[in-house]
């Protein structure tokens, strides 16, 4: 029984393709169908193949700008830093320049050399106690102890210690600085000393009826041996009736606010005596007094009586 059904299964396939395959030779239908239906899933097929090489095309490619872009920012981030850096040394030029010809702007009498030097350190001395600075000359380039140093704006100060290449100066505002000084306008005497860091300075020894007023300016009278006449140092910023000096005169009491920025100096000028300039300095910055010499001794005679 099972035979029969498969031979005649068979047939039926067999005679339904021929049937088909006569239909198809007439109209030609199935051909087109199946020509449609083939395309359309090759068609699928391609586009998808052709949408994943776009895709890997495409993420390959933005990898390699990628990597591009990055090697180029890289190099451009190089080119700007070397050119910061040369802007940041030009700007430093230009300042450096504006600096000298303000120092040079500021005359001093023939006979003082000005020689320029850096300022290399602040506040030398046990605890930083001293307004100081250390500065790129020595007694080799003319710092000797008790030289003065300015700067385009006035007086800084004197030198205090020097070795062969380097020196200290002590600056106007320390409490043992001394500037013999004379105002601008009433030409009134007097000493300006430091009130330390901080603090104004004071104009001492101008009795009380001396032209002094407030915003006059305060230069160097050159009477101390110490600086050349003629030089800003300071300017007078108060004046109020104070107590009497040893004479017994009245005197005032004013205070004054130094013309230079010690926070923004970076270059100075050491003054260089002239060679017959009688200077009181020594080796130290302060005056020293000569001792008085001893009154020789009475001859023995005078002390007593007459020798045996």
């Amino acid at each position: 029984m099972l035979p029969r059904r498969i031979i005649l299964l068979i047939i039926c396939t067999l005679l339904m393709f021929l049937g088909i395959y006569t239909w198809n030779q007439r109209t030609g239908q199935l051909d087109r169908l199946c020509a449609s239906v083939g395309l359309e899933f090759t068609g699928g097929i391609m586009r998808g193949l052709t949408m994943v090489e776009d895709t890997v095309s495409g993420v390959w490619n933005n990898y390699v700008d990628l990597r591009d872009v990055r090697r180029e920012n890289d190099e451009l981030k190089a080119r700007l830093r070397v050119l910061e850096q040369r802007l940041a040394g030009t700007f430093e030029d230009a300042a450096e320049l504006e600096r000298l010809r303000r120092l040079m702007h500021l005359e001093y009498p023939a006979s003082w050399q000005a020689r320029a030097s850096r300022v290399l350190a602040w506040r030398m001395g046990p605890g930083a106690a001293l307004s100081t600075v250390m500065l790129s000359s020595g007694y080799m380039n003319g710092a000797a102890p008790g030289t003065p140093v300015t700067s385009w704006e006035g007086v800084v100060g004197r030198v205090l210690k020097a070795g062969p290449s380097t020196s200290v100066a002590l600056l106007l505002t320390d409490t043992g600085s001394r500037v013999a000084v004379v105002t601008s306008e009433g030409r009134v005497q007097g000493m300006l000393s430091g009130g330390g860091p901080g603090l104004p300075l004071e104009l001492r020894f101008v009795r009380q009826n001396a032209p002094v007023r407030v915003g006059e300016l305060l230069v160097t009278s050159g009477v101390d041996s110490c600086f050349p006449k003629g030089i800003p140092v300071a300017r007078v910023t108060a004046i109020s009736t104070g107590g009497a000096s040893r004479s017994g005169a009245s005197v005032l009491e004013i205070q004054a606010e130094p013309l230079v920025d010690f926070h923004s100096l970076e270059e100075v000028f050491l003054l260089q005596r002239p060679a017959d300039f009688i200077t009181p300095e020594t080796d130290a910055v302060y005056t020293r007094r000569t001792p008085l010499l001893e009154k020789p001794e009475e001859p023995d005679a005078q002390q007593g009586g007459g020798g045996a």
